[in-house]
């Protein structure tokens, strides 16, 4: 007779050594990247049509805190939420001047509030408000748009038309 618990645990061990194997390999992550993730902005991106993101979730999630942020003018909030590039005038700023001065000195942020309860439309790789910017080369008011960074939403830019060319 052949000893029986020495036959049962080894059966037992290599179960769980196929259990462990299979489990180890379904974690392991691919090589490759996942299709519609966003790393960045690079210029071949701009050049394609922009997709429209308002109905997605992260972006919609992004906006209302970016909305609540400008309507009770919480800094600190704004700061983390902007492009490392942020955008806010044509012009080379002042030695220390920040964007936030800026709207202070400039009495902006009212139009900033109200740009910010348009609706968001797809434009030249960014999301942007007013539509009317989008629609029109020609447009002349404030405009802010919204851009992806390394995967996540960020405020790009919040300006006045450029300076008409002489």
């Amino acid at each position: 007779m052949w000893p029986r618990p020495f036959y049962l645990r080894a059966m037992i061990l290599r179960a769980l050594l196929v259990v462990f194997t299979v489990t180890f390999l379904v974690g392991c992550p691919k090589s490759e990247p996942k299709p519609g993730k966003a790393k960045g902005r690079n210029p071949a991106e701009a050049q394609k049509p922009t997709k429209d993101e308002s109905g997605d979730a992260a972006f919609q999630a992004f906006l209302g805190r970016l909305r609540k942020a400008v309507a009770t003018r919480d800094v600190p909030t704004l700061a983390s939420m902007m492009a490392p590039d942020f955008g806010y005038r044509w012009d080379d700023a002042p030695q220390g001047e920040t964007p936030f001065a800026y709207w202070d000195s400039k009495n902006l942020w009212g139009e900033l509030a109200a740009l910010m309860k348009e609706k968001w439309v797809p434009h030249n790789g960014f999301m942007v408000v007013p539509a009317q910017f989008a629609a029109n080369e020609e447009y002349r008011g404030y405009r802010a748009g919204l851009t992806m960074v390394n995967g996540s939403w960020r405020f790009a830019y919040f300006v006045s038309a450029p300076a008409a060319n002489p």
